[in-house]
């Protein structure tokens, strides 16, 4: 079961590391609003991760096909909600103090139960991780199908690597919103991070 659980956590660590869109996305939210919304987002992409996981230990071809299929739309799709969530950050910085806080210590646009369906969707419609598990689907096949507990050792290993990952980069986006204590300095910090998803998001859109 050792290899199981290694496997898992090579598998989530690997998809999680490299910071994209939503990796991006995660540090800003949580340095304009709080490490509570910041952690409920990192849990709804570590969620995904986690179910994508399941699914392909137990969707086999049959899911590697379906995801192929997909994965054309879905590069649109994404590209598209990229460029919205943006150009709704690079407008937040402009339009006012990108960190204006409640009393609760949340943005009034975000609070933990819309900041994890958030980041949920965009990681679930993100190709990236898409291609991974497609990925992932073909090389656990090719090796044999291990046991129920080998199975369920795996995906909760994906989980906790992708978790433990995305509280990291959640740490750092509150970190980042403590240092940039003044307007101006929360202002930037949306400009570029707005100018930042676009810029990832024309990549995505240029293959």
């Amino acid at each position: 079961m050792t290899a199981e659980l290694l496997a898992g956590l090579l598998a989530g660590y690997s998809v999680a590391i490299p910071v994209g869109p939503v990796g991006a996305y995660l540090v800003q939210l949580t340095a304009r609003t709080s490490l509570r919304v910041g952690a409920a987002a990192a849990l709804g992409v570590a969620t995904v991760d986690g179910v994508y996981a399941a699914a392909a230990m137990l969707g086999g071809a049959a899911l590697a096909d379906a995801l192929s299929s997909a994965l054309g739309g879905l590069r649109w799709v994404s590209v598209a909600v990229l460029i919205a969530v943006a150009a709704r950050t690079l407008w937040s910085g402009l339009r006012r103090p990108a960190g204006q806080l409640t009393g609760n210590g949340s943005t009034r646009e975000f609070g933990p139960a819309r900041a994890y369906a958030t980041l949920a969707g965009l990681t679930a419609i993100n190709p990236g991780t898409v291609i991974y598990f497609v990925a992932l689907v073909v090389g656990l096949r090719s090796s044999g199908t291990p046991s129920a507990l080998g199975q369920a050792l795996f995906v909760t290993a994906v989980l906790l690597a992708s978790a433990s990952w995305q509280l990291v980069l959640a740490c750092g986006g509150a970190l980042l919103g403590r240092a940039l204590t003044s307007d101006r300095g929360r202002r930037l910090a949306a400009l570029v991070s707005g100018a930042l998803i676009g810029v990832l998001a024309l990549k995505l859109a240029l293959g």
